[in-house]
């Protein structure tokens, strides 16, 4: 009992600053701001910006290390960003104080050095979500309906051609194209409908989802696997809906609603690898994640419980997600593959992540062994332990030489879930934790 607490007050050392997840930690970051953050977008691992409340916007060229503030010139909140490139970039500014009321877009051609407002030529149009394909075609979409192209840069737009389903003229989130000829939009409405646009031949026209098929509540994000595989993020916060993803398969013309089981709407949905997927669950202080493209999922709790509501992945080994009072927290994908040591102090054993990592019944963990006096052998444990600390299971116990090996853990008997490993050294009686604890997948 004394070792497993000793694990388990260990566990929850190395969870609770810097939770580690899919094989990667999320963690909080200072910032210039304690406004409440509604946009994040990266044009690389290096370059990104995230606007919020009260026309801020701040900015980071070094990956996070250094965020400033930049002078937007307005005091409307800022809720979207996008970039075409470093210097490119757009946003969406809601003027809900002096009529008339509407969006004021934003532009810039230097990074965000300096932003230039144009008045969206609409009024009581509020522009929620921007999309450009290249410097001149771009999309827009908004409440209480709007979605609207550009083939001039942003100097006219146009209102798309929707059918006149029931579902056609709801507020618009999302929008998001495949290539030059299939592209899909999303939205909806709280407790009235969830929609989902689809076209076909590059924007002339947009066809809305049946209303036989349509959730409840609003679609937040799209995925686009192909042009005919596509998934969508929403969910109803209403105690027993929770949590809900939409897919087709066939491009649109049919598509299944599932509820997750976890409390709490999606509010972005993002995928980090081909296979895994994120989302954040907003006043809920969760984020969910999957790594089978999306069909189960796991929530996990956010650094410092904060609420979170959009984040991105620039590529893999990145992520970024903000949300409310300056909430701005950081993915760092530190264990991925079999040459990323978990170390911990200085004793020089070296634990790496398991292979294959999510996997079935076997794994193989491979460790080293630091040089010892006359190269003398050291005995040797891998304990595995639940979420909660509960150990389950251990291979080794013998005596290991220095250098390194390898040992194959049998789970077979093993319920599938999250599992932490560590190295232990020492006899069976009195082993000493080595390294810091590694997470496994484990499947069927």
């Amino acid at each position: 009992m004394h070792i497993r607490w000793n694990w388990f007050c260990l566990l929850l050392l190395f969870l609770a600053p810097t939770p580690l997840f899919a094989q990667g930690l999320w963690e909080r970051v200072p910032v210039p701001t304690q406004k409440v953050l509604n946009s994040v977008f990266f044009t690389d691992s290096l370059y990104g910006w995230i606007a919020g409340d009260s026309g801020t916007i701040i900015h980071t060229s070094d990956g996070g290390k250094t965020w400033i503030l930049q002078n937007t010139a307005t005091t409307n909140d800022i809720v979207t960003l996008f970039f075409l490139d470093r210097n490119l970039g757009w946003a969406s500014s809601l003027n809900y104080t002096t009529a008339p009321y509407g969006t004021v877009l934003l532009k810039t051609t230097d990074g965000g050095d300096h932003w230039i407002p144009s008045t969206y030529p609409v009024s009581d149009i509020f522009i929620t979500c921007i999309l450009y394909r290249d410097t001149m075609n771009g999309w827009m979409g908004g409440r209480p309906h709007a979605l609207v192209r550009t083939t001039d840069g942003g100097v006219t737009w146009t209102q798309a051609n929707v059918d006149t389903t029931v579902l056609a003229f709801f507020p618009v989130l999302g929008i998001r194209f495949y290539n030059d000829k299939y592209g899909y939009a999303c939205g909806g409405m709280f407790d009235i409908a969830g929609v989902i646009w689809r076209t076909d031949n590059g924007g002339d026209l947009w066809h809305a989802i049946d209303p036989s098929e349509a959730p409840a509540d609003e679609v937040h994000e799209l995925h686009l696997f192909d042009s005919l595989h596509v998934m969508g993020a929403g969910g109803d916060p209403d105690f027993g809906y929770g949590v809900g993803m939409i897919r087709t398969s066939d491009g649109g013309l049919s598509w299944n609603y599932q509820e997750l089981g976890v409390q709490g709407t999606a509010y972005d949905l993002d995928f980090r690898t081909p296979g895994e997927a994120w989302a954040p669950v907003g006043p809920a202080r969760k984020l969910i994640f999957s790594t089978d493209t999306g069909y189960n999922w796991t929530a996990v709790p956010t650094p410092d419980s904060t609420s979170i509501y959009r984040m991105t992945f620039p590529d893999s080994l990145h992520g970024w997600a903000v949300g409310h009072k300056g909430a701005v927290i950081r993915y760092t994908k530190e264990v991925s593959g079999i040459h990323d040591p978990l170390t911990l102090g200085d004793g020089g054993f070296i634990l790496f992540q398991n292979y294959p990592n999510p996997f079935s019944n076997e794994t193989k963990i491979r460790f080293k062994v630091p040089v010892t006096p006359a190269g003398k052998a050291v005995s040797l444990r891998i304990k595995v332990f639940t979420i909660t600390g509960t150990q389950v299971s251990e291979v080794g116990g013998e005596e290991f030489f220095p250098g390194v090996n390898e040992l194959v853990l049998d789970a077979s008997a093993l319920p599938p879930g999250i599992y932490f490993y560590a190295l232990y050294a020492g006899t069976s009686g009195n082993p000493t934790l080595q390294t810091r604890p590694g997470k496994m997948i484990l499947i069927r």
